[in-house]
């Protein structure tokens, strides 16, 4: 496929024929939404409602970039809404300890114990899908009731909180912070976007994981590690989930068996809405990150409109990620 002096292809359109129309779509639907929402409100063009939306969507959005490498290897990881609930749980009991004294080391241990837990749970996630050799959608199934369960487990039923104010003061700008008036979470969007997008366009990882995706024999026969590669994607999605969950946890303070209930039907959606196919071998990080902007978008022109009742947000979404396989369906068949 030609595309729009993508790193896949590196070629530079000359004509409209040579654009590709699967990496355009997400961003001229994002440019009509926005046209959309004006004309339902005049208030949703305003900077500080787009900075508002954009800084919600910021854990959907993390976490759809892991994904894309996981759908771009030809993998599947339903177990992210549930991986959110159990890191969160460990990294707010952790912090409720008080095992570190000084309270910004005793911060600092909990990210990294966050970063740790979930790499180690995208490992798991790999390993049980790859050694052996389960489809990813049965797998990912089977841990997602495990850390759901786990979840249930440690929270008694309940809802586990930060207790230290002291630490909810000093953890609360990491969410409602900003730099030079950007606030972090979007700084973090872009950040790990770019980081993902170099990996994935720039480094010989990133040209296996399109491979593997692309064609598992092929790639096999090519002396690519297929295993290796698989595993190491789900381990991105566990470090991305992760990240989400750093940002998380200062937002609400607390976190519960349902936290992140249905998270990873809107990533795979921001993922596929992206332009990144379900069957492997492309992907779009930018892509990603626009789906994941054009669903927190349609959810707010719902609220802001009064066309639609918001309670129907979940279903608008499922109704997006069908239109948009078909719509890539069609593109494919061109």
């Amino acid at each position: 496929m030609t595309g729009v002096s993508t790193p896949e292809t590196g070629a530079t359109p000359k004509t409209s024929r040579d654009w590709d129309m699967a990496a355009v779509a997400p961003f001229i639907a994002l440019a009509l939404l926005l046209l959309l929402g004006y004309f339902a409100n005049p208030n949703f063009i305003s900077v500080a409602n787009l900075l508002n939306v954009i800084t919600r969507s910021a854990f959907i959005a993390i976490i759809a970039l892991g994904a894309t490498y996981v759908i771009s290897s030809g993998g599947l990881d339903l177990s992210v809404g549930a991986m959110v609930a159990f890191v969160a749980s460990l990294m707010i009991l952790f912090l409720n300890s008080g095992a570190i004294a000084d309270p910004t080391l005793l911060l600092a241990a909990s990210m990294l114990l966050a970063l740790a837990l979930g790499a180690a749970c995208g490992l798991a996630n790999g390993l049980i899908t790859t050694i052996g050799r389960i489809e990813p959608f049965i797998a990912t199934l089977g841990t997602m009731g495990i850390y759901r369960g786990l979840t249930t487990w440690l929270s008694q039923g309940g809802a586990i909180t930060l207790k230290d104010r002291g630490m909810q003061a000093l953890y609360r700008p990491v969410y409602f912070g900003n730099v030079a008036g950007v606030p972090i979470p979007i700084v973090i969007i872009f950040v790990t976007a770019a980081l993902a997008a170099f990996v994935l366009y720039r480094t010989r990882y990133g040209r296996h994981l399109i491979a593997v995706g692309s064609s598992e024999d092929v790639a096999r026969y090519s002396g690519i590690s297929v295993n290796r590669v698989r595993t190491v994607a789900y381990v991105v999605q566990g470090l991305c989930v992760a990240v989400a969950v750093i940002l998380y946890v200062p937002r609400l303070g607390s976190t519960s068996a349902t936290t992140g209930i249905l998270w990873e039907l809107q990533a795979i959606t921001a993922v596929v809405v992206g332009g990144t196919a379900l069957r492997g071998g492309v992907g779009r990080i930018w892509g990603t990150v626009c789906g994941a902007f054009i669903l927190e978008i349609v959810g707010n022109i719902m609220i802001l409109s009064n066309f639609v009742s918001e309670y129907l947000i979940g279903a608008i979404q499922g109704a997006i990620i069908i239109i948009a396989m078909l719509v890539q369906r069609s593109l494919m068949r061109r």
